[in-house]
């Protein structure tokens, strides 16, 4: 059983990192955030310790790390977008390994200090890449590296989920905290895309509002038409009709890529991979984290 520590407990995706910390049959010791209204705990870990200062947490880990008593062996962080690397830094600066939510840091030459901090700890910093798990996108990238190897896709990306007006006075509608709405909603699946159709090559936006944004990406194997929205203006008339407020669709050459199940035990997944060796890295993010910070300097 190893020991974990939870920082943005209290937050939206918190809950799959607790169950997935629970699924893999490890231990919750302690965990971090400003928001108190945290009985979530009760429901996986009712005898975390529980903090609201990052100062005493802090302090917690260390306390933890000196004793051996408890030394935490790997942090996970669902913290706001632009805190993930000071809590990265916190989590290898106290012994522990991080598992970080998307994405690692809102600007790529973040990337490389990290990897400098990992080489002086021995540390590791892990990321939740789940799309690449799912069977259906497993299943496409090995279509198209069974394909023909000099054609280039046309691909079609439309993702709306829908939010209302709390979204722009968090931290979420705060480009500088959030990176913007392509970051926030669209980074998944543009390391998806990266993933499946190889190098980025570029990219044009066409559309930058606060709540949406649309252009085209361009890699080594496809052209890609996106558009990205928390509007829910934009649904389609057939996500209406059924009550959805939340519609994705990836067209590849005319085909419909049916991907709207399969996604409740990713995390799990993910924490399994990273427990057993084989999770994805500072490296593997790169591509994506490059993809968004060029949309914002555009």
């Amino acid at each position: 059983m190893l020991n974990f520590a939870l920082i943005g407990a209290a937050g939206y995706i918190a809950p799959r990192h607790l169950k997935a910390i629970k699924e893999t049959g490890n231990n919750l010791v302690c965990a971090l955030d400003p928001y108190d209204g945290i009985g979530i705990l009760d429901s996986y870990f009712p005898q975390t310790d529980f903090f609201t200062e990052p100062e005493r947490f802090d302090r917690h880990l260390d306390k933890l790390r000196r004793s051996g008593t408890h030394k935490i062996d790997y942090v996970s962080i669902c913290s706001p977008n632009y805190l993930h690397d000071a809590h990265m830094r916190m989590a290898l600066r106290n012994g522990a390994h991080a598992i970080c939510e998307k994405p690692l840091v809102l600007n790529t030459w973040n990337l490389n200090n990290l990897q400098v901090i990992e080489q002086e700890t021995g540390k590791r910093i892990f990321t939740v890449l789940q799309l690449r798990l799912h069977p259906v996108i497993q299943q496409l990238k090995k279509q198209i590296e069974a394909g023909p190897k000099d054609k280039v896709y046309e691909v079609e990306l439309t993702y709306i989920t829908s939010r209302g007006k709390w979204y722009f006075i968090s931290w979420k509608g705060n480009q500088q905290k959030s990176g913007g709405v392509a970051t926030n909603i669209g980074i998944h699946f543009f390391d998806m895309l990266g993933w499946i159709f190889g190098d980025f090559k570029g990219v044009e936006q066409e559309t930058n509002l606060p709540g949406k944004a649309g252009g085209k990406l361009y890699f080594e194997k496809a052209n890609v038409r996106w558009f990205l929205s928390v509007d829910e203006n934009d649904l389609p008339v057939e996500a209406v009709v059924n009550q959805k407020r939340t519609y994705r669709k990836i067209n590849i050459e005319g085909e419909e890529l049916e991907f709207s199940e399969g996604f409740t035990d990713l995390h799990t997944a993910s924490y399994r991979a990273i427990l057993n060796g084989e999770g994805f890295g500072i490296d593997d993010a790169r591509i994506s984290i490059e993809i968004v910070s060029k949309l914002r300097n555009i």
